[in-house]
């Protein structure tokens, strides 16, 4: 009996995914648990693995397809994947039958109107749901998937004629959704053969859109500041062997700086807060997002209750989650319920930016570039290893007081680290 393959829970208010890629070939034999697809989602990136052993039959859904929590991605049969090693017997009985494809082949002409009883595939999931409420049946709409199947791209073009070819027809009930303004000019032939058009992924829509909506929403504001490293680098240089034989992690500058703006939040709340309708929620609890690059784009993996955590427990869950991220191995979970956030464009070679906030926290902090640069300490010139700290945030709840203050609980803080140790 086929064991069925379907898309598993994607987390919260999670629905729906874009096949990313298949990493079997049906007649390939599969294992226990090895992974079989690549699930994109807006958020993270999931491996779908192989739910029994067995050979991968057949693949319904293709690579850049969008499936819906539960839909049905293939199948799994009986066998140990004789297909790679068939009997000539086996080959001489597959030869026979590709000789007379006609006598199977001819039923699967007539068209369905429901699709799969003539050979084509029935509508995804979101298509069909779609379709329901345009009112449309499968003989409306013309599929562009595998096999004639009807994707919801399909749907959306369909339900758009009627209104183009009948204005005179009753008013619609419902606006239809508002399109991507592009402003791209189309380029000389010359110049567009040298292009390459490549679809944008899941996270990457995710972040354009999260990015652009903390920008019309929030009020944004950004104030700066610099601080003086040589304390916490001196006391890095002198524990980091005897820290990472310990902890088997290497003391960094994040773990500082995450104790710092716990301690900072706890002083000013607001920066830990966020809006809800017309009221302000202030957060008791201090779950830092400490953002990373990937090669498909930037994660915020949260390390919860960051204020109970000793530096060494900081470091730990960064390294955790930096090897997790680069490995696309990050759960949805991994990444909510954050309430403030630290960006370190430093690593890039970054001197001075204003972050996005990451909706809907009030805050994030930008950490950049160690540089020396001359300073007057004491009435002398000295150089001094120094970085510009950023923070950008909601100026509908923080004020610019309660900002500046922030920044500078912070900057004392990681200038004189045995504040951070002595809890002051």
């Amino acid at each position: 009996m086929a064991t069925e393959i379907r898309v598993p829970t994607l987390g919260e208010s999670v629905t729906e995914a874009t096949i990313a890629q298949w990493f079997k070939k049906p007649g390939d034999a599969i294992s226990v648990d090895e992974p079989l697809v690549e699930l994109e989602t807006d958020k993270v990136t999931i491996e779908v693995p192989a739910p029994s052993a067995g050979v991968l039959g057949e693949i319904l859904v293709t690579d850049g397809e969008t499936v819906e929590v539960g839909a049905l991605l293939g199948t799994i049969g009986e066998g140990d994947g004789a297909a790679a090693k068939e009997k000539p017997a086996d080959k001489k009985a597959e030869a026979s039958k590709a000789k007379e494809p006609e006598k199977k082949a001819e039923p699967a002409k007539d068209d369905g109107e429901d699709g799969g009883k003539d050979g084509t595939m029935p509508p995804s999931p979101a298509a069909k749901k779609l379709m329901e409420e345009k009112g449309l049946s499968a003989s409306d709409v013309e599929g562009s998937g595998k096999r004639g199947q009807i994707l919801k791209e399909d749907v959306l073009a369909a339900a758009d004629k009627p209104a183009k070819s009948a204005p005179s027809s009753a008013p619609q009930t419902s606006a239809p959704a508002p399109q991507p303004v592009s402003l791209r000019v189309t380029p000389p032939e010359d110049d567009e053969a040298r292009e390459e058009r490549v679809r944008m992924t899941k996270l990457r829509q995710t972040i354009a859109r999260r990015l652009k909506d903390a920008q019309n929403t929030a009020a944004m504001l950004t104030t700066f500041n610099e601080v003086d490293m040589a304390p916490v680098m001196a006391l890095r240089k002198e524990y980091k062997d005897l820290f990472e034989k310990k902890h088997g992690v290497k003391l960094g500058f994040m773990g500082f700086f995450v104790k710092a703006v716990c301690h900072a939040l706890k002083e000013i709340p607001a920066v830990n807060g966020e809006i809800d309708g017309t009221d302000l929620v202030y957060k008791n609890y201090y779950h830092v997002g400490v953002a990373v690059g990937t090669d498909k784009g930037l994660v915020v993996p949260v390390v919860r209750d960051a204020d109970r955590l000793s530096i060494a427990g900081i470091e730990q869950s960064i390294g955790d989650f930096g090897r997790r991220a680069r490995d696309g191995k990050l759960g949805i979970e991994d990444m909510q319920g954050g309430t403030f956030t630290i960006s370190n464009g430093g690593v890039y070679g970054s001197l001075m930016s204003t972050p996005i906030l990451n909706a809907p926290q009030s805050g994030i902090l930008g950490m950049h570039k160690i540089q020396e640069r001359p300073m007057v300490v004491g009435g002398q010139v000295v150089v001094r290893p120094m970085m510009y700290l950023a923070l950008s945030y909601d100026h509908r709840i923080v004020d610019g007081k309660e900002a500046v203050t922030f920044l500078v609980r912070v900057k004392e803080s990681i200038e004189d680290p045995q504040r951070l140790i002595l809890d002051l």
